[in-house]
């Protein structure tokens, strides 16, 4: 415990390994990457279905990259690809099954806690994202059911009559690639999907338009029963509906607990941090996704993680 690293980052997604790798080629060459999950980009590998396109410019953002990452469009596959190889290529620690709990300043730095140890560190760069923690419905899921709930396409079947609920990007995407092998609706409190880029916005007319998706939209949802080991879906409007399978993609929170613990200080749901990405406390940074309005991109995450290794050595950016 006596050993002080130089950085340690809690969240190995972009924003982690970017600020890792730039970090690295600044010089730094003791570095932690932790992550709770078993392999880095968890988000990426949850929450984005296979061969989803993963664009450099996020929702039509154009972002011009800072630092020495290239990263260039792709699909999920290729960029899981590609941050295997850059992490490959440079001396970064990459801990997982290792969820950090507090980090808590001392003279010398951070004490930063896990569960059952702790290490220490000069500086810390917390780049966990919203989707680790994802939005859940304020009314009451019965334990019977839970297994019939999801926020991911983990556990879908073929043949099934599923619901989605949300109107962004993941919502969107579930319901059209779940709608090839299933009887699928989606249910949206609007009665648009602004919030979805403009090909998911097409493909979402489209599926529609072909009757392989039913919209419920400009209703919510008021409950949710057991209906013989299905869910019955209680609509604010209209009849209940009962499903085999109803799949959430309502975004993510910033895990306000963790950074509350940590003495980051909050305002309008985000983590207060001035240009180089610092807290309120001095050595404590912030990168990736909870530092956006409404998180996602990941040249924007990578650029934080340059940033942030420009000025912990000094430099520049």
């Amino acid at each position: 415990m006596s050993h002080i690293h130089e950085l340690v980052i809690v969240g190995a997604g972009p924003a982690g390994i970017a600020t890792a790798v730039e970090s690295y080629l600044q010089g730094v060459r003791d570095i932690v990457l932790l992550e709770k999950d078993e392999n880095h980009n968890a988000t990426i590998r949850k929450y984005y279905k296979d061969n989803k396109r993963v664009d450099v410019d996020w929702k039509g953002q154009k972002v011009e990259l800072d630092g020495r990452i290239y990263f260039v469009d792709g699909t999920k596959e290729s960029t899981l690809d590609f941050f295997d190889e850059i992490l490959e290529h440079h001396s970064v620690a990459l801990q997982t099954h290792v969820e950090v709990q507090s980090i808590v300043k001392n003279a010398d730095g951070f004490e930063v806690f896990m569960a059952g140890k702790s290490i220490l560190a000069k500086n810390v760069v917390v780049t966990i994202g919203r989707m680790g923690k994802p939005n859940k419905p304020s009314y009451k899921i019965p334990p019977s059911i839970r297994k019939k709930i999801g926020y991911t396409l983990d556990g879908c079947g073929d043949g099934e009559k599923i619901l989605v609920v949300g109107g962004g990007d993941s919502a969107v995407e579930y319901a059209v690639d779940l709608s090839e092998n299933n009887d699928v609706s989606i249910c949206y409190r609007r009665e648009t999907f602004r919030r979805a880029n403009p090909t998911n916005q097409a493909n979402i007319k489209e599926v529609m338009e072909n009757g392989k998706v039913k919209p419920i939209l400009g209703i919510n949802i008021d409950a949710l029963e057991d209906d013989g080991g299905k869910v019955k879906v209680i609509f604010s409007e209209g009849e209940a509906q009962t499903y085999d399978r109803v799949i959430y993609a309502i975004g993510g929170t910033t895990p306000s607990a963790f950074l509350a613990s940590s003495g980051i200080e909050e305002a309008d749901g985000k983590p207060v941090h001035d240009a180089n990405y610092e807290t309120n406390i001095k050595g404590l940074f912030v990168a990736g996704d909870i530092t956006q309005e409404s998180g996602g991109s990941i040249a924007l995450g990578l650029n934080h993680g340059y940033a942030i290794a420009c000025y912990i050595k000094g430099i520049e950016h």
